[in-house]
């Protein structure tokens, strides 16, 4: 689907969704909405309310938590806590399933698809007869480049004790 195809849908979906929930549909909401899909990969309140205060519509932070919760509610946004202290959010409708690998060391976030992990889900769909609407699969460890730099720490560790 072509971006402007996405926010069409997107539009088309949280105004149904806000129609049918009897909460307003205000100009603020849908230019956060608008500047979520504009937004590629994860990002956190913060960055999102500084890239707001850059536009013309300028929102409260309120409006933006508010609307966070109806984008969430809605289905239109995903949450991840990724082990740090604020949530990340990406949008859901513009990509397929994917599953995340996080550094527990510098933070930095990667997403995989595996086909695997979706003979999974067929699999203890079919064997528990559970429909799956979604999942999320985090995997924590050390990243390659803070593996590297740990190693370097050590090496210049035992250089400095060695006579």
């Amino acid at each position: 689907m072509a971006p402007a195809d996405i926010q069409q849908n997107v539009h088309r979906l949280f105004s149904e969704y806000l129609e049918h929930g009897g909460h307003r549909k205000t100009p603020e909401r849908f230019a956060i909405l608008r500047e979520i899909y504009a937004v590629d990969g994860h990002f956190d309140i913060e960055l999102l309310y500084g890239r707001m205060q850059q536009t013309k519509c300028q929102v409260s932070r309120a409006t933006l938590y508010n609307t966070m919760d109806l984008l969430l509610d809605a289905r239109l946004v995903r949450k991840h806590q990724f082990g740090t202290t604020q949530a990340q959010f990406e949008k859901a409708q513009i990509r397929g399933q994917h599953d995340h690998v996080i550094c527990d060391g510098c933070g930095k976030v990667q997403e995989f698809c595996d086909p695997r992990i979706q003979n999974v889900r067929n699999t203890v769909s079919e064997v528990l007869g559970f429909r799956v609407s979604h999942h999320a699969l985090h995997i924590h460890g050390i990243c390659a480049d803070c593996q590297k730099k740990s190693n370097e720490r050590t090496k210049a560790a035992r250089a400095a004790v060695q006579p």
